[in-house]
């Protein structure tokens, strides 16, 4: 999967996306310090164990660079930035039944303004599953030769 940059200087506004959300009773906001532990088990029980190492990262930062999507007081989505690598975009995701509401364009627009307001002009989605939704969602371009990227390097356990 390519890595993608996106311009912080032409993102789409994020007040329409947070009122689609909401239409659906879904809050979306920065997590507190004291909800590492839920924002992890979720991740991890959700997605993968990985993404749960890195999401953990994001609450070393002040502010806090994540951020949740919730329905009735539980958590169904979230996305993180700074966590890989300085400027990056990721881990994100949200539970499959919760997919199609918007609520993933929603976690990425806010994660791209609160780069934007630490100062980052550009940022790079690492790894990018779904490239046609970075393009048409913040307007994202492929990095050409970005595979396999940094994640290549990855350690792993001995058989």
């Amino acid at each position: 999967m390519p890595d993608m940059l996106v311009r912080l200087y032409q993102l789409p506004d994020s007040a329409q996306s947070l009122v689609r959300v909401q239409g659906h009773g879904v809050t979306i906001r920065r997590p507190q310090p004291y909800e590492m532990s839920t924002v992890r088990t979720f991740v991890e029980q959700h997605f993968t164990t990985g993404w749960a190492d890195e999401v953990t990262v994001a609450f070393a930062h002040q502010p806090i660079s994540a951020y949740i999507a919730t329905l009735d007081g539980c958590i169904v989505g979230f996305a993180a930035y700074n966590c890989t690598r300085k400027g990056f975009f990721g881990p994100t995701g949200v539970m499959e039944i919760h997919r199609g509401k918007g609520v993933g364009l929603a976690l990425l627009i806010l994660c791209l303004e609160g780069m934007a307001e630490e100062g980052y002009a550009y940022a790079i989605i690492g790894a990018a599953g779904p490239t046609d939704f970075y393009s048409k969602a913040v307007n994202a371009q492929i990095i050409e030769d970005s595979v396999p990227g940094i994640y290549n390097k990855a350690i792993k356990l001995p058989e």
